[in-house]
């Protein structure tokens, strides 16, 4: 029997404080959902402070029940600042119903050159172009993204496992007589495809194209996930979602507030995988990075978030418009220092190029 849909996000918020260290039992979990349901909450706020002492949360850990709380409740998680750089978090955003009005700064800085760490909050119309580019994505999909073995089982002629209850049934028609050993073999599904987009100012002339082939990913795939990348980590997903291409994009164009802004690519990889809900959509999972990787500044933070998304991923490939040229090699630190973790790097600077490479995936 399953579980109301009303229950999961408590329960899925268990978890999460079950994985972060927090020792959350089962009688804990119930306590809360029936403390919540005893209140009869009239906001947020109720649940939070339920969960807090249900759960006895220590004063020196409030600061990550909230971002947990967030992550579960509100679909909206902030990164922790990293240690001398409290005024500086990067924030890890996923829309929902509540719009959220942000007024843009004045930024004169050139914009589609040189990567920049400067927040620049702007949103852009999606709806125009042709989403012709994207067609031979969608009619071939089905047959051609990766797959994986899956746990269940189904009939074959040359299995590598007998299918002792069908056999034994035929054999009950038969007074017994087995007539032939019926064998089975692991059914196959799709793997999910995850694709983050670099939406800084360098990557605006291709950053409009990687949405409308994003939309027909969503489309086209069991099982797909996408994020932005610039001065923050959007989660675009859901936005996607609608078959229209025209409404899905309107819709995405509205969510992406740091268009064209500056670029913060570590950081957002980061924030990424600090969400074990996001983290766990890369575990197995095909990982296409649509970037130029021109992090401006120490690029550590970046190298080692892709080492990390490395050893999750079934397999990681970054695609750049600078590989257009089929004699380039990486040239910046960030770049040459994650290449040996990557599966490919290739080229990234149109639609074509794009769509070639993921329907190509499963070969490579």
């Amino acid at each position: 029997m399953s579980t109301p849909r009303a229950l999961d996000p408590f329960l899925r918020f268990s978890q999460a404080l079950r994985g972060a260290g927090h020792p959350v039992s089962p009688d804990q979990s119930i306590d809360f959902i029936a403390s919540v349901g005893l209140l009869g909450p009239r906001d947020m706020m109720d649940i939070y402070r339920s969960g807090r002492a249900i759960f006895a949360i220590p004063p020196e850990r409030v600061s990550e029940y909230d971002a947990l709380f967030r992550a579960v409740f509100l679909d909206q998680v902030i990164q922790a600042p990293a240690e001398g750089d409290e005024d500086d978090a990067l924030e890890a955003y996923e829309p929902t119903s509540t719009r959220t009005e942000v007024e843009a700064d004045r930024d004169d800085s050139p914009i589609g050159a040189e990567p920049t760490t400067a927040e620049r909050l702007s949103q852009r119309d999606l709806t125009q172009g042709n989403a012709a580019a994207v067609q031979r994505l969608m009619r071939e999909a089905a047959g051609a993204l990766p797959r994986r073995l899956s746990y269940r089982r189904r009939r074959a002629k040359r299995g590598d496992r007998i299918d002792m209850r069908r056999t034994l049934r035929e054999a009950a028609k038969r007074d017994g007589e087995v007539i032939q050993l019926l064998q089975t073999r692991r059914k196959t599904r799709q793997r999910r495809v995850v694709v983050l987009i670099d939406v800084s100012g360098s990557m605006k002339a291709r950053s409009e194209d990687m949405m409308r082939l994003a939309h027909a990913v969503v489309q086209a795939a069991d099982s797909a996930e996408v994020f932005t990348l610039g001065t923050r980590l959007t989660r675009i997903t859901q936005a996607l979602r609608p078959g229209d291409p025209a409404q899905a994009l309107a819709r995405a164009g509205e969510a992406i507030a740091d268009f064209d802004g500056g670029t913060r690519i570590g950081d957002a990889l980061s924030a990424f995988l600090s969400v074990p809900r996001y983290a766990g959509f890369a575990r197995g999972a095909a990982v296409v990075v649509l970037s130029d990787g021109l992090e401006r500044g120490d690029p550590t933070a970046m190298i080692e978030a892709v080492r990390r998304l490395a050893r999750s991923a079934w397999r990681l490939d970054w695609l750049t418009p600078l590989a257009a040229d089929p004699a380039y090699s990486p040239q910046t630190e960030g770049l040459s220092a994650i290449l040996p973790v990557l599966d490919h790097l290739g080229d990234g600077d149109s639609i074509a190029a794009v769509t070639n490479h993921i329907l190509t995936m499963a070969r490579l």
